[in-house]
């Protein structure tokens, strides 16, 4: 493939990726959100609306440590948006449920990203967005195990 394809496409993901960072962050300042951060949101998200996680489940999900997920457990109880709920069967299980206000920033933050990927693919024909989706399928495998390779010296 052609190098200057590599270098516009790369170009194109890192400023979607900054733009889409930068906008979810704006829009998150001017709601009634303003007291939580977008990784918290991202947190939230992860929680699912309905599902009971536990903290072990959303790390993973995130790709962040245990400890990171229970430090952002925390702000998000203190600020009222999640609640721990101990097990009915094992009261050493803690899962995290969303309260009616993180439910709220759950579907706000779903409608977002929905209408951020309708936007996306409009004016794409059905196998044109199976083209993306397995590109971008491929973009994900590669940052789940990235390759680096180094030049040798010669």
């Amino acid at each position: 493939m052609d190098q200057s394809y590599i270098n516009q496409i790369n170009d194109l993901l890192t400023t979607v990726y900054n733009d889409i960072t930068r906008v979810e962050e704006r829009e998150l300042r001017k709601s009634q959100f303003k007291d939580i951060s977008l990784r918290e949101v991202h947190a939230i998200d992860a929680m699912t609306m309905y599902e009971h996680k536990t903290s072990s489940q959303i790390a993973r999900d995130l790709k962040v440590t245990p400890g990171t997920v229970t430090s952002m457990v925390s702000n998000l109880v203190r600020k009222g948006y999640v609640v721990r709920m101990r097990g009915n069967d094992d009261r050493r299980l803690v899962r995290l449920g969303l309260t009616r206000r993180g439910r709220l920033v759950y579907r706000t933050h779903d409608y977002f990203h929905r209408h951020m990927v309708q936007s996306f693919i409009q004016g794409f024909e059905s196998d044109q967005v199976q083209m993306i989706e397995k590109a971008l399928l491929n973009l994900q495998a590669f940052l789940e195990f990235p390759v680096t390779k180094t030049k040798k010296k010669e």
